[in-house]
């Protein structure tokens, strides 16, 4: 039987929950099929997610189209009235096997709420401890799409976590909607530094932790001194920022300063000097005039951003940001590209300067490796698991290792 084809769209969450989602499609032995799982943090991602289903129905024509994620969540008719789709699932239908099996239901069928298992991949694959979020920045619909905010008993994430060693996995990346919200639901109030070293403490088997994105306003101090003492924690942060101008910050609701973002760079080096630093930022956000942009073009090399992803802003209905005085598109366009442009400048000063350096290195296919400070690394093909290499060179964006 064919495997189903998965389309993704958006964030890392939605990736981790495209792996479930293909495990729970095979078990329901749904073979001949296209699940597009779709994103709606802008209307541009919603536009390419339509364009994919068409797309998909071009290309298969005799495959069953399931479209699932926040965007079918938020509008399930609206794509239940394509007529390339044969069935939209919710956010918790999406994860049970019993959702894609012979009862599958016709368009706009609501399906009842399930609880996710957490997957698996070779060596690196992530855990999702926490869903939903509390807060409303003014661009974002996604608590409307995935409601709010839900942690993981630590016992179940550590239960998961020891599976998921024993399974072959080597990283182990801790993954949420809001991430640095974790906690605050359960009882006791743990902090997501508590979970990480709790799970860090339970399961010493475990060779590699990461943490996805974080809100740089929320990191709590038990995860920094965490991130101070324990080599297992990787040396890398990747920071919910959004923008570099603090008016900016104010009219998208978020929680921290521009100040706040660069000391948290800064702090993350002073505890692990071999620290890089990765970021989300937006261009073109409604109001922003060429000195806030400049503020956050400058915020690249501020904040030494060596992992960079630029999301264009574009209007999502619904939200407060919607009513705000946009950019004209083509500014956003130019603006998206000069931030890339920034970020592609300094994740190459980042590579250079880590030539001459060593560090251990997860191969994650032959060939191929992650540093613990994320770079991508080429390693000789028959060097398997964790390694330590010293790097020789830079090419295509690539650390060169070798064995040190």
């Amino acid at each position: 039987m064919p495997a189903p084809e998965i389309v993704t769209f958006g964030c890392r969450l939605n990736a981790f929950e495209s792996e479930i989602i293909r495990r729970a499609a095979e078990e329901a032995g749904l073979g001949d099929a296209v699940i597009v799982n779709t994103c709606a943090v802008t209307g541009e991602a919603e536009r390419q997610a339509r364009q994919a289903i068409r797309r998909a129905r071009r290309n298969r024509p005799g495959a069953r189209i399931i479209v699932t994620g926040c965007a079918a969540t938020l509008s399930p008719q609206r794509f239940a009235a394509m007529p390339e789709v044969d069935a939209v699932l919710d956010n918790d239908a999406k994860l049970k096997a019993e959702s894609y099996g012979s009862a599958t239901p016709t368009r706009a069928d609501a399906l009842a709420f399930g609880q996710a298992g957490q997957g698996l991949s070779r060596v690196r694959t992530y855990l999702q401890v926490q869903q939903g979020c509390d807060h409303r920045c003014t661009f974002c619909i996604i608590p409307f799409a995935r409601g709010p905010s839900r942690s993981v008993p630590a016992e179940t994430a550590i239960r998961e976590a020891r599976a998921m060693v024993e399974a072959g996995v080597r990283e182990i990346i801790l993954t949420g909607v809001d991430l640095t919200a974790y906690g605050a639901d359960l009882p006791g109030h743990p902090s997501l530094g508590m979970l990480a070293r709790r799970l860090l403490g339970e399961v010493p088997e475990l060779p590699r932790l990461r943490l996805s994105s974080l809100d740089p306003g929320e990191v709590d101090d038990k995860l920094w001194a965490l991130f101070a003492e324990e080599e297992r924690l990787m040396p890398h942060l990747h920071l919910s920022l959004q923008a570099g101008d603090d008016m900016i910050l104010k009219r998208m609701k978020r929680r921290h300063s521009r100040a706040q973002a660069i000391a948290t760079a800064r702090r993350a080096r002073a505890l692990r000097p071999e620290a890089a630093i990765g970021a989300d930022l937006i261009a073109g956000f409604p109001t922003e005039d060429d000195a806030m942009f400049r503020n956050s073009l400058d915020l690249v090399e501020e904040c030494g951003i060596a992992f960079l992803h630029v999301f264009p802003y574009s209007q999502r209905p619904g939200t407060p940001a919607a009513r705000m005085p946009e950019v004209a598109p083509a500014l956003v366009r130019e603006r998206a590209a000069r931030l890339r442009g920034a970020g592609a400048a300094m994740l190459a000063a980042e590579l250079r300067s880590r030539i001459g350096t060593a560090s251990d290195v997860l191969v994650e296919k032959p060939g191929s490796g992650r540093a613990g400070f994320y770079a991508p690394v080429d390693c000789p093909p028959d060097m398997v698991g964790i390694s330590r290499m010293r790097f020789t060179g830079v090419a295509g964006g690539r650390l060169i290792g070798e064995p040190a």
